[in-house]
Order: structure tokens, then C-alpha cells, then sequence
């Protein structure tokens, strides 16, 4: 037998450059997955609280909380920008353009959080009629009372989501993850306070429910302004020892390097593909409830408990894909162009972390559908549907992962038309194959997110520089 030909210095320097990036996403990303499923976890419990408040309480909870999924989207682009810049400012060791990108992060914040918090109060009413289908009845008022409340309340939410930005872009993702769990930890404790009045505190219902968000919420962003003025990220790594950067320190004393107003745009023109891609992907799950409800009532009920379980599995691979624009934009910053490995590495994370969730969701989908208490029809269309999942999950975890490079490197716009092109697709399949029941809306999905996972790996071929550049960038990738 002949010798096996021995790896040549370009594979090793490949390999390492790999093992590298996927560290670093590592790193980054599982405490952003920390964060993220404190928020979804708490908005269960929360739920589950209101509940016991009866049918209007938790129609009325339950369209705020949409309401405010799509305002989220307003904030993205602040939040969003606002962490690409910072990192792009911090691979350059810039603090004049760090100080820049957070004052146009701020800039751009204080332009919407009025429109939308004093804007939401002022339509309170109209738009509970408009989202619970007109009328004056229990849901409507309970809705407006807690808009009353939750929608002023946004304008912490909004400071909140920048200040975790502008860390995340410092590289700091484990304070945003232990803001989020102080927050939503608090918001565990007040809601049975607040809503059934336990403790000699009176009881509020519903407005006890928004009233225990925005405390949560306001305590998390209180400490999280206390952490960023004594930030000061010492460590090449700042994965590894948050809250020493000196970089930041000089950022607090530089002089801008353009005027607010420049800042502000230059925020808003990166942040607002993000924020219209998430806000398609929430037009696009709503839209696909309305199809699924053609099948029937108990298809939509076991889909509204499916997806949630799927949350748990579709955090992750936003995680990554928060990691992989932060790591893009701090090498494109430092001058090092790491985008086609990084690209590589996070579509093996997102596929690996799709097909592990497509794996525990085949074997324990009827616990799953038993732990929120469905009825025997309801647990069997949700069973089935949980595990017809598996490519669907895969496809999806490699489109959201890969997306991340894109957003880091300036290339958002393309990720939207994949976006659209996806969601034009995927809507009228699941339309066709809705007589199929939820297996054909499944397929429909899988469908869909293979044809932006075929179009976003495509794109990213364009990254690929040539062997001697990815020798060199091999050696500098570990430098700080």
C-alpha cells in the first residue's frame, strides 16, 4: 500500500485558520443564545401567569407581544448598526470612529423611541381594535390598557437593545447575557406579584403583567449603563475577560470623527437591512399562520405550540449569526479579510445545531406537545409536524448562520432579497400544499429555506480569496 499523501502547509494553514474562526464564534455566540432564551423562556412563564386571567387576558397579552415583535424591528436598525460599526471600530484600534458609531447609535435611537412610545400611547385604542378585528369588547380594553403601559415602556426596551449592541461590537457578549437574565429574572419574581396582587401589593391583571416587563426591563438597563461606564475590556480577548477595554476608555475621551447627524446615517444605512429582514420574517410567520389556519382549528393550535418549541432550537442559530457579524466586522476592521473562512465555519455551526434540534425534536416531540397541556388531536398534529422538521431546521440553521458574514461585511441588502425571495416562495407552496395538512406546510418551509440556503452558500463563494491570501490571513487570524 502506498504512503497517504501527507497534508500540504496550505491545508494546515486552512485547518488552523478554521479551528480558529469557530472558536471565536463559539465564544461569541453561546452567550447571545443565553440571552435570547431568557427572553423567550420568561415570555412563556409570562403567559402562562396571564392565563390563568382567562381568554381575553391572554388574546390581549398575546397581540401585544406581536405588536411589539414588529417595533423590535424599528430598534434593530439601531442596535444592529450600531454593533457592526463599533466592531468594524474596534478591529481598526479606531476610538475616534467607536466614539462615532455609538453617538450615531444613541442619535438614531432617540429619533424613533418618541414616534413609536409616544406615538403607540396616543393610538392605543385604535390599534387594539385593529389587531383583535374591530369591536369594544374585553380583549379590545384589556389590549389598550396594556399598550397604555407596554408601548411607553419601549423606550427602555429600545435603550436597552443599543447599549447590549454597543457591547456585543466591543465584543462583549456574556454582559448583554447576564443583563438579559437579570432582567427577565425580575420580571419572573413581579408577574404573579403584580398581576394577582400577592404580598399586600395590589392586584393589576393585565397592566400588572406590562407593568413587571418594563421594571424588568428598566433594572436591566440601569446596570447595563453602569457596566458600560466602567467598561473597560484590557484583554486582546475581550471574550475572556469582559468589561476590561481600554479602547473604550479612549473612545469616552476622543473626538468624533464626523458630525451626529453623519453618524446617524451611517447607522441607519447599515442597521436597516437587518431591521427589514427580521421585519419580513415576522410578516412572513404571521402570514403563515393565516395559511395554516385553512387546515383548521387544530392545526393552528398544534403549530402556535410546535413553533414554540422550535424557539428553543432557532435562538441558536441566531446566536451564531450575531457572532459571525460581530467576528466579520472586527477582521474586515483589522484589515484582515476572513470572510469565506468564517462563512464556512458558521454554516457548519448552523447546520450541526439545526440537525441536533431536528434529532431531539423526533424523539421527545409528544413530551414536548404533553408539556403545554394539548389535546390528544392537538399533541398528534403537532407530533407530527415537530418531526417533519429535521430538513427544514438544517437548511435554516445554515441560511441564519452564513447571514451573519453578509450583515458584518456591509452585505445585508443581498441577504433581504434572499429573504423575499424565500418568503415569495415559501408562502404560496404552503398554500398549495395545505391539503396535505401540516406535513405540507412543512415541506413548504424546507422548501423555502433550501432556496436561500442554495442562494445565500452561492453568494458567499464570491469571499473566497486566493490560497496565498488564506496562508497569510491563517497566521494573523488568532492576532488581537
Amino acid at each position: 500500500m502506498g504512503r497517504e499523501a501527507m497534508p500540504s502547509e496550505e491545508q494546515r494553514a486552512a485547518e488552523r485558520q478554521g479551528k480558529a474562526h469557530r472558536g471565536r464564534l463559539v465564544r461569541l455566540a453561546y452567550p447571545v443564545y443565553g440571552e435570547l432564551l431568557a427572553g423567550v423562556l420568561a415570555g412563556i412563564v409570562n403567559m402562562v401567569w396571564v392565563a390563568r386571567l382567562g381568554g381575553p387576558a391572554v388574546a390581549a397579552v398575546a397581540v401585544a407581544t406581536n405588536v411589539e415583535n414588529l417595533a423590535l424591528g424599528l430598534i434593530l436598525m439601531a442596535g444592529s448598526g450600531t454593533t457592526v460599526l463599533v466592531a468594524r471600530a474596534r478591529g481598526a484600534r479606531d476610538p475616534a470612529a467607536l466614539r462615532t458609531a455609538v453617538r450615531g447609535g444613541w442619535a438614531l435611537c432617540a429619533l424613533l423611541t418618541p414616534a413609536v412610545a409616544v406615538g403607540g400611547w396616543a393610538l392605543r385604542e385604535p390599534l387594539a381594535s385593529l389587531v383583535l378585528g374591530g369591536g369594544d369588547g374585553p380583549a379590545q380594553r384589556l389590549a389598550a390598557g396594556y399598550f397604555a403601559i407596554s408601548l411607553p415602556g419601549l423606550a427602555v426596551f429600545f435603550a436597552q437593545n443599543l447599549l447590549d449592541g454597543i457591547l456585543k461590537g466591543a465584543g462583549d457578549t456574556r454582559t448583554p447575557m447576564r443583563l438579559a437574565f437579570l432582567g427577565n429574572a425580575l420580571i419572573l419574581v413581579l408577574d404573579p406579584l403584580l398581576i394577582f396582587g400577592l404580598c399586600g401589593l395590589p392586584a393589576l391583571g393585565v397592566h400588572g403583567a406590562a407593568w413587571a416587563t418594563v421594571a424588568g426591563r428598566s433594572a436591566a438597563l440601569a446596570a447595563g449603563l453602569v457596566a458600560l461606564r466602567h467598561s473597560g475590556l484590557g484583554s486582546p480577548d475581550p471574550c475572556r475577560t469582559p468589561g476590561r477595554n481600554p479602547l473604550l476608555r479612549q473612545a469616552a475621551t476622543a473626538r468624533p470623527a464626523g458630525r451626529t447627524w453623519s453618524a446617524l446615517r451611517a447607522t441607519a444605512a447599515t442597521g436597516l437591512p437587518m431591521a427589514a429582514d427580521f421585519t419580513v420574517r415576522m410578516a412572513g410567520s404571521l402570514l403563515l399562520v393565516a395559511v395554516v389556519a385553512r387546515i383548521g382549528v387544530t392545526s393552528v393550535a398544534a403549530y402556535a405550540i410546535a413553533t414554540k418549541a422550535m424557539y428553543v432550537a432557532t435562538m441558536s442559530f441566531y446566536a451564531v449569526r450575531q457572532a459571525a457579524a460581530i467576528h466579520t466586522a472586527h477582521t474586515l476592521g483589522a484589515g484582515r479579510d476572513g470572510r469565506a473562512a468564517i462563512a464556512r465555519q458558521a454554516a457548519l455551526l448552523g447546520a450541526a445545531l439545526g440537525a441536533l434540534a431536528a434529532l431531539a425534536l423526533l424523539a421527545a416531540a409528544p413530551w414536548v406537545m404533553r408539556a403545554f397541556g394539548a389535546r390528544p388531536d392537538v399533541a398528534a398534529a403537532g407530533t407530527a409536524f415537530l418531526r417533519c422538521l429535521g430538513p427544514y431546521l438544517a437548511l435554516l440553521g445554515c441560511f441564519i448562520a452564513v447571514g451573519g458574514v453578509f450583515e458584518g461585511a456591509g452585505g445585508s441588502p443581498l441577504m433581504l432579497r434572499v429573504t423575499l425571495a424565500g418568503t415569495a416562495v415559501q408562502l404560496p407552496l404552503a398554500h398549495g400544499l395545505a391539503g396535505f395538512g401540516l406535513p405540507g406546510v412543512c415541506a413548504a418551509m424546507a422548501l423555502g429555506a433550501a432556496l436561500q440556503c442554495l442562494a445565500v452558500l452561492a453568494l458567499s463563494r464570491r469571499f473566497a480569496p486566493p490560497p496565498a491570501a488564506a496562508e497569510r490571513a491563517a497566521d494573523r487570524v488568532g492576532a488581537p
